[in-house]
């Protein structure tokens, strides 16, 4: 069986995370993109240098590596720079991820990104995931984990849009109910991604 690579894809509190954990638990090899982007922005990493070169050296730490907060900060009013460092940093993250999964032996390797579908990076992988729910869903649960209405509508738009994950997924997962009703379906989505993988072998 040929190893199956899957892009888990969606926005603030669509239950994305919550589905990459029961997939881990489940068998699949997982890897978080924002823990790849932590290890790209450790000192003289080379997503380091890369941000330094766009953003300035005021967003480095003392330590020499990037300040995420200071960078959030200089982003937020900056839409342009964002993105440029985006397209640069998200084929970094792809290359971390590919090197990781050619030393996992699980036969389904999965990465969760936000921003994937973005990234016009989606062909690199064989299956492209979305979990999805209503907007007004997801900005009431964001409430509820402690952000403030402004905060959730704030990420939620720089996340991208609904439409644009729902037009790239190859499997739509909809968390529209209960946390078992969830199971289930992250349940049904494994079956097929087992599929796939016996399929593309």
């Amino acid at each position: 069986m040929s190893r199956l690579t899957v892009g888990l894809i969606g926005g603030l509190a669509s239950g994305k995370s919550t589905v990459a954990r029961w997939l881990a638990e489940d068998g699949c090899f997982v890897v978080d993109a924002d823990r790849l982007v932590a290890e790209l922005y450790a000192p003289g990493a080379e997503g380091t240098r890369l941000v330094a070169r766009l953003a300035g050296p005021g967003v480095l730490t003392a330590e020499g590596g990037v300040d995420k907060r200071e960078l959030a900060a200089r982003l937020f009013d900056h839409a342009e720079l964002r993105k440029r460092i985006e397209v640069a940093i998200h084929p970094l993250v792809g290359k971390a991820f590919r090197s990781r999964v050619r030393r996992a032996p699980e036969p389904i390797a999965v990465l969760e990104a936000t921003l994937l579908a973005e990234s016009g990076l989606t062909g690199d992988f064989d299956v492209v995931v979305t979990v999805e729910a209503p907007e007004d869903v997801r900005l009431a649960r964001a409430v509820e984990r402690g952000l403030s209405a402004a905060e959730a509508g704030a990420r939620m738009a720089a996340q991208g849009s609904s439409d644009l994950r729902r037009a790239v997924a190859d499997i739509v997962v909809e968390n529209d109910g209960s946390l078992e009703q969830l199971r289930r379906r992250t349940t049904e989505l494994l079956k097929e991604l087992r599929r796939h993988a016996e399929t593309d072998g």
